[in-house]
């Protein structure tokens, strides 16, 4: 039956080449548009970790002075390096890494390829197996080499293709800032978006080309290159941020169950009872643990303007549906004699429904095609924006499965009342005036 009722569409179609190519353009605008836009929207808002997410923390602490105070006034977003080397050492979770970014001078051994700065993450290990990183060689570094200070280095695949030529460079030595270090890994596919655990150096910056021992790069006084909240004396000295009174490092934990979430919670408003007894914190107790998802919305890591363009676009859908839906009328009502034919040979108004709603999912599929198409030329010119999120503007399974099904149930939508209407009319009339 539905070879049949395909076959009938098609042929219906075929006989009304305009209207069917008005339907077509209809619909493809409208889902080009749409789909452009929602699929900006599904690579900036989706989850950077699936699977993964949903255990991770971001804790925050309120070590301010009284200067400047206001009830209810949300905690910094970043540690200073005294609470952040607690909150890594008690080891109250899964998992936890303390970090921050930078830029890094690397000096390659070819000197083929000129010195060059580096983008660096400075981290602790448990930062590899809490995100899930990938490798493509060797691994991470461990706890003994964040305690000693080792001069180890994880290198992206990036870097590794641009000095190594792709080979597995595990073993070889890579000069950073006038001291050589040893690679013991090269990561593998691993880039999740938006950049999560560090919005400070940019939300889809570009991702870091080395990661670091966090010790060591403090006792070789690596460039911190993020954001940094300084109060009191404090001068934010790059030299001496350990004792500075500054936040400037992020700090992530992975809690496996709401009880180990609530316990954590708990577990950091009793260091903030115990620091403001020692006289370090004077403001109440300001604690907050989001998750990444609840870190993410509370950063508005989503461009509102995107959102905007999104709902402006569905709306440009439906105005698209209602010449769709004029020009379906138009067609659908020529065929009353047609139709009162059949219904006097005994089709039943069910049939004809059916048969006059494939013929609207025909054109919404022939309309998601050229929809698609006009949607991937838009997301081209989406990628040649100056934005940091433009690169990512590319169109995956998901979207374009939803591609079709969005413009194949819209056409159909727009369908049923043309479809509803051609039904309605008695058939004695149609043939009355055949």
């Amino acid at each position: 039956m539905f070879g049949y009722y395909l076959d009938l569409a098609v042929r219906s179609l075929n006989r009304s080449r305009v209207l069917t190519a008005l339907m077509v353009l209809a619909v493809a605008l409208g889902i080009g548009a749409c789909m452009t836009t929602l699929t900006v929207l599904h690579v900036l808002s989706g989850d950077p970790l699936p699977g993964r997410s949903g255990s991770l923390y971001y804790p925050q602490l309120d070590p301010r002075d009284m200067q400047a105070y206001t009830p209810g006034v949300e905690p910094p977003g970043q540690l200073t390096w005294i609470d952040g080397m607690y909150l890594l050492h008690a080891k109250r979770g899964t998992h936890q890494a303390l970090m921050t970014g930078g830029m890094v001078p690397l000096q390659p051994a070819q000197s083929s390829i000129d010195p060059f700065h580096a983008n660096a993450r400075y981290t602790t290990a448990d930062f590899f197996p809490m995100f899930g990183v990938s490798f493509q060689y060797g691994s991470a570094w461990g706890d003994a080499e964040d305690q000693s200070k080792a001069r180890v280095v994880v290198i992206s695949s990036e870097l590794n293709d641009k000095l190594f030529g792709g080979k597995n460079s595990v073993g070889n030595t890579l000069r950073l800032q006038k001291a050589d270090f040893r690679i013991i890994g090269v990561l593998g596919d691993w880039r999740p978006n938006p950049h999560f655990y560090d919005l400070y150096m940019g939300a889809y910056a570009n991702y870091e080309q080395v990661y670091v021992p966090l010790s060591t790069a403090r006792d070789l006084q690596m460039e911190h290159d993020g954001s940094m909240d300084c109060w009191g004396n404090g001068g934010g000295d790059q030299a001496n941020l350990e004792q500075s009174p500054c936040t400037w490092l992020q700090f992530w934990v992975e809690l496996d169950s709401p009880a180990s979430v609530a316990a954590y919670k708990s577990f950091l408003d009793h260091y903030s009872d115990d620091q403001r007894a020692a006289g370090r914190f004077v403001r109440p107790n300001n604690v907050h643990l989001r998750s990444v998802m609840q870190w993410l919305d509370y950063n508005q890591v989503v461009p509102s303007d995107t959102r905007l363009q999104a709902w402006l676009a569905l709306g440009f859908l439906v105005v698209c549906l209602v010449n769709t839906v004029g020009l379906m009328l138009a067609k659908f009502m020529r065929r009353a004699g047609e139709l009162g034919v059949r219904r006097a040979l005994g089709a039943s108004r069910r049939t004809l429904f059916g048969q006059l709603l494939m013929e609207s999912g025909v054109v919404g599929f022939a309309g998601g095609v050229l929809g698609l198409l006009l949607a991937l030329l838009g997301l081209w010119l989406v990628r040649q924006q100056p934005s940091d999120y433009a690169k990512l503007a590319h169109m995956d399974s998901a979207m374009l499965l939803a591609t079709f099904v969005i413009s194949v149930a819209a056409s159909m939508l727009a369908g049923l009342l043309p479809a509803w209407r051609a039904c309605r009319i008695a058939p004695a009339l149609q043939l009355k005036a055949q």
